[in-house]
């Protein structure tokens, strides 16, 4: 007979597996918490060192200059000057721009192929902008070159960005 004071069988099962699964629960969750953790710095790799030949590039003269597009869109011009003093030819060479706010911390990076200015075939006064693929860069050759930039952040300081050489080709 179940009194007022006894408590009943059926009470005392339902309790504790209500404690049963919030300790379910919790362990479940460390579990994701520690598999992310885990995962999170696996995922980070080390920085690469820049590859050899790009002790040889030297990039100059930086410039920066804004346009609007056809659609109204605001794209940002880094020009330059290339400078191959090694003694292969650079058929590619691409770059980490880095960009950075008042404070001093990176608001973005963009890596972006160099593409060299050139006279038209014509050799006129107009320009075009090439991949080094089409253009290649001689040894002991300096040539202009051009970055464009679709979109920098609103939290950017206005300087040059930094520039990084982070893979070239050569032939």
């Amino acid at each position: 007979m179940g009194g007022l004071i006894e408590p009943q069988p059926a009470q005392q099962d339902e309790s504790g597996r209500i404690w049963t699964f919030v300790g379910l629960g919790v362990a479940i969750v460390v579990i994701v918490v520690a598999v992310l953790a885990i995962l999170g710095r696996s995922g980070r790799t080390a920085p690469q060192p820049p590859p050899a030949y790009a002790a040889s590039l030297k990039l100059t003269d930086l410039k920066m200059s804004a346009a609007e597009n056809f659609v109204g869109a605001t794209v940002t011009y880094l020009d330059g000057k290339i400078s191959n003093s090694g003694d292969k030819t650079v058929t590619r060479a691409i770059v980490q721009a880095t960009f950075m706010n008042s404070l001093g911390q990176v608001v973005q990076r963009e890596t972006l192929p160099i593409h060299v200015l050139t006279s038209g075939p014509s050799g006129g006064i107009y320009t075009d902008v090439v991949d080094l693929s089409a253009a290649p860069l001689a040894p002991g050759q300096s040539r202009p070159f051009r970055l464009t930039l679709e979109h920098i952040s609103a939290d950017w300081n206005h300087a040059a960005p930094e520039l990084k050489i982070v893979d070239v080709a050569t032939k």
